[in-house]
């Protein structure tokens, strides 16, 4: 029943990496599935997930979701999962191959910046490569969303 819920209203966000767009400049974007067992997947769906310190390595041609904690299911038994295990991404070969050669350059790194569960029901994982913004960047960031902002207020006569 839950299955039919969810098909009805589309992609349902479970987690999103904010602290990941104010840190790096984030190039491209990708969408991978992700590889987990039984109890982990009930905690996504139940929202249990953080993102925060996760990246994603590339080991062996294989793409590695590694440091993002999903809860313990909280119903689970003794075959409960480990919080912070390295997670497989499925991603298609030239998808991994072009991450690894980008992440391989100076300065790139690959990181997640949302989890969401889709029309089918299946945990997906927006990835996004991205470079890092030096300190001097993310203020430039800051201003120019203080500025954007109070356009709007005026614009809006609230002040």
């Amino acid at each position: 029943m839950a299955k039919v819920k969810e098909a009805m209203h589309g992609p349902r966000t479970v987690a999103t990496n904010r602290k990941a767009r104010h840190e790096y400049f984030i190039e491209k974007t990708y969408e991978a599935g992700i590889v987990l067992t039984g109890t982990e997947i009930k905690s996504v769906r139940a929202g249990r997930v953080s993102l925060q310190e996760g990246f994603v390595l590339i080991k062996n041609g294989e793409a590695w979701l590694i440091n993002v904690h999903i809860a313990q299911y909280e119903q689970g038994n003794r075959f409960n999962h480990e919080e912070r295990r390295d997670r497989k991404l499925l991603l298609k070969r030239r998808e991994i191959q072009e991450l690894y050669g980008a992440a391989t350059r100076r300065g790139y790194t690959i990181v997640p910046l949302r989890m969401y569960i889709n029309e089918r029901g299946l945990a997906k994982v927006e990835i996004g490569l991205a470079r890092g913004k030096q300190l001097h960047d993310k203020r430039e960031t800051i201003a120019k969303r203080e500025s954007e902002r109070n356009l709007r207020r005026v614009l809006k006569g609230e002040w």
